[in-house]
């Protein structure tokens, strides 16, 4: 939040009352007041926020790059723009994507998604979308979303095109009442590297939950939120306008890995859309435990969800994935 300063107005009634050094320390507290830095109280109970640099991204975007200190990298058909990062342009067969180089070790967080879908395609004519990484690889060009198939961690996706619709249709069936999904659409996605994504059916096998998302071209800014919090992973929207957070997914029992990365990507085929990423933006929630609640969120190795038996994989694979990551300040592969 910007802070505002008239030079007329209450300011210069109190400012002459004021000395000098008096003036600089209130502006020096408006600023402070203003900036967000700070931990700020979220939700019910002991619970505060406080903003990763290293893990968020906004304008001018001085941290996207190639250099070994950039905090972001770009791959694919992603650009920087003045006012945007475009995944993709409104064009066939791109892809494109931004991840973060710095390995996220927090236990709890939330990750805020500013983004825009828009093109010139009209109903149902238009595509892929775009997917939120939080996974142990980075940087992996792939299908799903622009990303790799067969991903070690969490992907959350916006997915714009009801692709088993349309075989539904071309095979001249009917869903059966209640199961039919409106779109674009809102999924989750927990892996251990042993599931694929079914572009086919859109996901539907293996998605944790999802939320019917109308969110292409609309003349107001559009927000995801992803809440990782004690093991409960919670998706919520706000894409009226109205600045108010709306339900998408929860789903308790949630076990993610520390040390993995964050990123975004996106994917056109045979239909397109712009995809941009305005800005991402990680806080660090910190929330008490009790001393059983210590002990049952102790550190994993390989991302699951309790009571969702997820595909073993061979025993030496398993250990690759397991495997701690170097230390270092960049983490990079």
């Amino acid at each position: 939040m910007a802070v505002a300063l008239a030079p007329s107005g209450w300011w210069r009634r109190w400012r002459r009352r004021l000395s000098a050094r008096e003036v600089s320390r209130m502006l020096l507290l408006l600023l402070l007041l203003g900036s967000g830095q700070g931990p700020r109280q979220v939700g019910a109970g002991q619970t505060f926020e406080y903003l990763k640099r290293e893990h968020s991204l906004s304008k001018p975007y001085q941290g996207v790059g190639t250099s070994s200190s950039s905090l972001w990298n770009l791959m694919g058909n992603a650009m920087v723009m003045t006012q945007y990062i475009r995944l993709t342009p409104d064009m066939q067969s791109k892809q494109g994507a931004l991840w973060n180089r710095v390995p996220c070790f927090l236990r709890d967080w939330e990750l805020q998604v500013h983004f825009r879908i828009h093109g010139q395609g009209k109903k149902n004519l238009h595509g892929d979308g775009l997917a939120i990484w939080y996974t142990k690889d980075r940087m992996q060009p792939g299908p799903v979303f622009g990303n790799m198939d067969k991903f070690v961690g969490l992907g959350v996706f916006v997915d714009t095109y009801p692709n088993e619709e349309k075989q539904q249709e071309a095979q001249k069936r009917r869903y059966s009442p209640g199961v039919q999904r409106v779109f674009p659409y809102i999924s989750a996605m927990v892996n251990n590297g042993s599931l694929s994504y079914d572009h086919e059916r859109d996901g539907r096998p293996t998605e944790l939950g999802g939320c019917t998302a109308i969110v292409r071209n609309l003349h107001y800014d559009t927000f995801l939120v992803i809440r990782y919090v004690k093991r409960h992973l919670t998706i919520m929207m706000d894409i009226d306008g109205k600045h108010e957070w709306r339900d998408c997914i929860e789903v308790p029992g949630v076990r993610l890995p520390r040390g993995y990365y964050f990123g975004t990507s996106s994917i056109t085929g045979d239909l397109s859309d712009n995809h941009d990423v305005i800005s991402l933006k990680l806080f660090e929630l910190t929330v008490e435990r009790t001393p059983e609640e210590e002990k049952l969120h102790r550190d994993v190795f390989l991302p699951s969800v309790d009571n969702m038996k997820l595909p073993q994989r061979p025993e030496s694979e398993a250990f690759l994935l397991s495997a701690p990551h170097n230390l270092d300040l960049c983490g990079c592969p």
